[in-house]
């Protein structure tokens, strides 16, 4: 069996070593203030064992990961009739780029896109009584932990300079593509953003994704096996904005990267890896983050190619 807790200590050692180039997410206000040197990695495998190094087990904001869950949930009720509302494209462009929707008609690029998982979000409005209950719910339940929950005050210091988003989701809404008031809505993406957790929790959380639609502990079920593989694909092309194209020629394995320096990859059938360092490149990716698993990938010649 291979050892990754070798493989996952030597290469976090190796990286203390090298200069951590980045820069917070300080659009965010409450980003801003986090310590911009940690650096935690967890690994959960098949057999359920868990890796592990440096600030593994302290929280952070999940941000854009969260896509990947309001997009199962959505998928797994719609199927096919979801890809009428966002497309499974890349989209070539920053995640919060308007010039790409209007060209597009309102229809987004991508479901990970900040304007795709808006649209998903609405989705999820229209599919659940309590979506906010039924996201925290399955992240509990995939996590096997009940401590995990919004943090207000993200989500509310996302609001106060959200902006951007305001202006995707209002031109959606004009283009027929947003059934529910706007502030609703973006109140709602807003507060999904907001989650907290650590590597170990975001892990095992995505190894639904590993284990082709089952829980890590196999008890539960949320996505069929081929839409499992399609989401793993969308992580693939699409999961780290534009930069997507680099990762899998770097790293090879789906994944999705948060601003609030986050990443989860998965191999399918293999394991679930979480990487937290919240310096950011211009991309708006972990600039550590990426530089591990791509030396994890290559030290181990796992990958889905």
């Amino acid at each position: 069996m291979m050892n990754y807790g070798e493989t996952i200590e030597r290469i976090y050692q190796q990286l203390l070593l090298e200069k951590n180039y980045g820069q917070v997410a300080g659009y965010i206000p409450e980003l801003a203030t986090v310590d911009s040197d940690k650096f935690g990695v967890c690994l959960i495998n098949r057999e359920n064992n868990c890796f592990s190094a440096g600030d593994w087990q302290e929280q952070f904001s999940i941000q854009s990961i969260i896509k990947v869950i309001t997009l199962s949930l959505a998928y797994q009720k719609l199927d096919a009739q979801l890809w009428q509302r966002v497309g499974v494209e890349p989209s070539g462009t920053p995640f919060n780029n308007l010039s790409r929707l209007e060209h597009d008609f309102g229809i987004p690029r991508n479901p990970f896109s900040n304007a795709g998982a808006i649209v998903v979000c609405d989705v999820l409005m229209e599919l659940f009584s309590d979506p906010r209950e039924v996201v925290i719910s399955m992240l509990r339940t995939l996590a096997a932990d009940k401590g995990i929950d919004y943090t207000e005050a993200i989500a509310a210091s996302e609001k106060s300079e959200g902006y951007r988003n305001m202006a995707l989701a209002y031109f959606m809404k004009s283009m027929g593509n947003i059934k529910h008031e706007v502030e609703d809505v973006l109140d709602f993406y807003f507060d999904v953003c907001s989650i907290a957790v650590n590597c170990e929790q975001l892990a095992r959380i995505f190894m639904y994704l590993a284990k082709h639609g089952r829980s890590a502990d196999d008890q539960h079920s949320y996505l069929s096996r081929g839409q499992a593989k399609r989401i793993n694909a969308i992580m693939l092309t699409c999961g780290f904005y534009d930069e997507a194209g680099d990762f899998a020629f770097r790293v090879g394995l789906p994944g999705k990267s948060g601003v609030g320096g986050g990443i989860v990859a998965v191999m399918p059938g293999e394991f679930s890896l979480a990487v937290w360092s919240p310096r950011l490149n211009e991309k708006g990716n972990s600039y550590r983050g990426l530089r591990f698993l791509e030396h994890f990938t290559d030290a181990t010649e796992i990958t889905i190619f």
